[in-house]
């Protein structure tokens, strides 16, 4: 993933946590914030010490919810932020499990495009 469609600065974070709707399932915690130039989303991934004690485990996880969302990218709404925190849950799930508690919490949080107004 691009580095233009990260969230990397740490004020960048703090404005999203300051103005967020924020929804969660068992795996994730997901923050959205709209933004005023709509050019593409930016995702920010947040994975504590919780997930996993060894740096490996944690960028195991990092790597699988970059991977599905770039799955989810064409169905993506282009003028928000987005933050994703993982809980401890998502620590040893296989590839599936992410994707698909990963789009629950997109849906909820209403990231995707609807398909009635394409």
């Amino acid at each position: 993933m691009r580095k233009s469609y990260r969230v990397k600065k740490e004020a960048d974070f703090q404005l999203v946590f300051e103005q967020h709707h924020s929804v969660a399932n068992k795996m994730f915690i997901v923050y959205t914030m709209t933004r005023e130039q709509p050019t593409h989303f930016r995702l920010g991934i947040s994975i504590s010490k919780k997930v996993g004690l060894r740096g490996h485990e944690r960028v195991w996880v990092k790597r699988r919810i970059r991977q599905s969302v770039l799955e989810f990218k064409p169905k993506m709404r282009s003028d928000i932020d987005i933050l994703v925190i993982a809980r401890p849950a998502a620590h040893d799930q296989d590839m599936a499990i992410i994707k698909k508690n990963l789009e629950h919490v997109f849906k909820l949080a209403n990231v995707f495009v609807d398909e009635e107004t394409e």
